[in-house]
């Protein structure tokens, strides 16, 4: 992996404007001149487990170019969890980019563009870190981004403070992590507004002095640019951030304890490698690893987080510190320390989404190792959730059929296996724990069952909408007491149509039999009289049109087939549902019957056909230019589609009088 560009580590002396020979305004001027141009614009698509799926979602952010190799600097909070991201450069290019690492526990992420995309020669504008070990309160700084999705900004503030924490302890947490164990925000009153995050806080010097995170009542706070950097540089070399672990839980020290120096401890995991030292509540540690350490106050904390969690994996390390007031001390190795959550993923054919253990995450469960499978959430009505008992978010998928699963990836291919070549749902039995409980369910996966929609039997048409002559009709028509129903619209290409029947048109009789409708309550009385004839029948109808009565023959046919009996398809991976266009939805849209295209009759919220822009109602005219009449044509193209796992698939729809093309963008690595 490419190396970040020497700039990264450049910090220029901490002179002022004024010692330079220029204005603030000048210098503020210049600034901007020479970062704005490598902010961008971060668009991103992403994924959250919920529900018992992976629910997509669009949002946007703001990030800065840092390296002639197109690396990009942003939050974690926007860019961690992408599928896919595109970023809009200052002159309005818009490039793909590819998430090179990201790390939860400090919220930043590093993206890189593909540069291949790029047109022109003009030399990629980057921006370069300063110290912020020098910022100062009263210092000017420049917030830049892209806030609520628009183009770049910048604005104007003070640092005001160079150790702000959340007020609360772990009150900022990020896919399980306590971003503010390791961060200290320079927090400052330059506005930020939704965006913003992601993009940099500016010197004078036109350097990078943080990376805009959060905002706290009037005040923005920013990642120090000194730790942003460090981590960019992990995260370009290597794809991760390695830290340690040894298991203690620090606090500031008690208020009997103020005059005395070092970091109590509040805790000690159970089989860590601080346990196994000998540490206990209560011990303050003065030195660790030969660096004296104290914590007063809580913003004292990330520092001696930084150092603990700083020290290379596998290393012995000293402490030295206090035990009831004597002098004590200890040795241990540090072992790795792995993300406190590992992500979701998404098993169809359970209805649930689940993750591996971690170790914290295995810790916190109380769970003697990482073995096993957690439910992280369920779909109603799915296979899992219809079990008796169904499975429940927290639950501990252990074995299937008697076979043990350790992780995700077992329980996906023994769930293939079973799964494989099955036109009906499989009885599975599956082994799982909640809490200290075990239990047993039986859990049936495979294909859903075909929707229970009994075939009508065929019925005899006339193709005709009527309304009840009622009283109050019949009497204002100048019909005094006649009975029967009105003709309100006659179908195209039907047996009225043929018959030369028209709106208006009152129907007496059929075959000499009075229509016995004069009521609301009689709208059926005309369509059962219909059923009671055989298809192909010719029937005389007495009707009144124009204050003349009059006789017809119609010949009725066979119903068409309604929009519940016709074929359909249900898409699984970009989540909507498609049938075959109704005789009535050819009459409501102004279709002829030549007319191709499908009906989408679902499309699930927050999946891809969602994303895209995809609704219920839309017609399907075309996939990747190709056009469907028949539900058996598309399964086969869409399936076609799943193999092949392009990165685009444009659907032309048509939505009322409008027609549009739909961009789907889905994410095929994890299916």
């Amino acid at each position: 992996m490419a190396t970040v560009c020497s700039v990264l580590f450049i910090s220029l002396a901490n002179s002022s404007p004024a010692e330079e020979g220029i204005s603030q305004e000048e210098a503020i001027k210049l600034s901007v001149k020479k970062v704005y141009p490598a902010i961008v614009r971060i668009h991103v698509v992403a994924e959250n487990g919920s529900g018992g799926r992976m629910k997509k979602s669009r949002g946007s952010g703001s990030g800065v170019i840092i390296s002639k190799q197109g690396h990009v600097v942003t939050n974690h909070h926007v860019a961690g969890k992408a599928t896919r991201l595109t970023c809009r450069l200052y002159d309005g290019q818009e490039l793909e980019a590819t998430l090179v690492g990201t790390d939860t526990l400090t919220d930043l992420s590093v993206l890189r563009l593909q540069l291949d995309q790029r047109k022109g020669k003009k030399a990629l504008p980057t921006a370069k870190f300063g110290d912020s070990d020098k910022v100062k309160v009263g210092d000017i700084v420049l917030a830049m981004g892209s806030p609520a999705g628009l183009s770049q900004s910048v604005t104007r503030g003070i640092a005001s403070n160079l150790a702000m924490i959340t007020p609360q302890r772990n009150s900022f947490r990020l896919d399980g992590e306590n971003v503010g164990m390791l961060v200290r925000w320079i927090g400052h009153d330059a506005i930020i507004f939704p965006g913003n995050s992601g993009g940099p806080l500016v010197n004078l010097h036109a350097e990078i002095i943080g990376i805009n995170e959060v905002g706290i009542g009037s005040l923005g706070g920013a990642i120090p640019g000194n730790l942003a950097r460090s981590v960019a540089k992990q995260l370009i070399d290597g794809g991760i951030v390695k830290r340690s672990w040894v298991g203690v839980e620090a606090q500031p020290l008690l208020e009997d304890q103020a005059e005395g120096e070092g970091v109590l401890v509040a805790g000690v995991i159970s089989g860590s490698p601080a346990e196994e030292a000998g540490l206990a509540p209560g011990d303050v540690i003065q030195s660790y690893d030969g660096v004296k350490v104290n914590a007063l106050i809580p913003e004292d904390l990330p520092l001696f987080n930084r150092i603990a969690l700083g020290t290379p994996i596998g290393k012995q390390v000293e402490i030295v510190g206090l035990r009831d007031g004597k002098k004590q001390s200890w040795t241990l190795t540090t072992s790795a320390r792995e993300a406190a959550r590992m992500p979701e993923r998404e098993l169809k054919n359970w209805g649930i989404t689940a993750r591996n253990f971690s170790m914290l995450s295995a810790l916190e469960a109380r769970r003697p190792n990482v073995k096993g499978i957690q439910v992280h959430s369920v779909r109603s009505g799915s296979p899992a959730d219809s079990a008796k008992p169904g499975l429940r978010p927290g639950d501990v998928i252990n074995g299937l059929d008697g076979k043990s699963v350790n992780n995700l990836e077992e329980l996906v291919n023994l769930t293939k296996e079973i799964v494989s070549e099955e036109e009906q749902a499989v009885p599975v039995l599956v082994s799982f724990e909640r809490s200290l409980a075990n239990l047993l369910t039986v859990v049936k996966l495979g294909p859903e069952r075909e929707r229970n929609n009994p075939l009508q039997a065929w019925k005899p048409w006339l193709g005709i909408g009527t309304q009840v002559l009622t009283r109050d009709l019949s009497t204002a028509l100048d019909l005094k007491n006649t009975r029967g129903v009105r003709v309100i619209q006659i179908y195209p290409d039907t047996p009225a149509e043929k018959a030369k029947l028209m709106t208006g048109d009152i129907l007496m009789k059929m075959d000499g039999q009075i229509i016995q409708a004069s009521r609301e309550e009689d709208s059926e009385v005309f369509r059962n009289m219909l059923r009671e004839y055989k298809i192909g029948s010719k029937v005389v109808f007495s009707i009144m049109r124009d204050g003349k009565a009059m006789e017809l023959t119609a010949q009725l046919e066979r119903r068409p087939t309604p929009a519940n009996e016709l074929d359909e398809y249900d898409d699984r991976e970009f989540e909507f549902k498609v049938r075959e266009l109704s005789f009535g939805d050819r009459v409501s849209l102004r279709l002829d019957n030549k007319d191709k295209g499908l009906m989408v009759e679902n499309v699930e919220a927050a999946g891809w056909a969602s994303l895209a822009g995809l609704r219920q109602g839309d017609v399907i005219l075309k996939v990747d230019d190709k056009s469907f009449n028949a539900i058996a044509d598309f399964k086969k193209q869409m399936e076609s589609i799943a193999e092949e796992k392009p990165n685009r698939v444009i659907f032309f729809v048509k939505r009322g009088i409008h027609t549009m093309f739909v961009e789907f963008e889905p994410n095929w690595k994890n299916p």
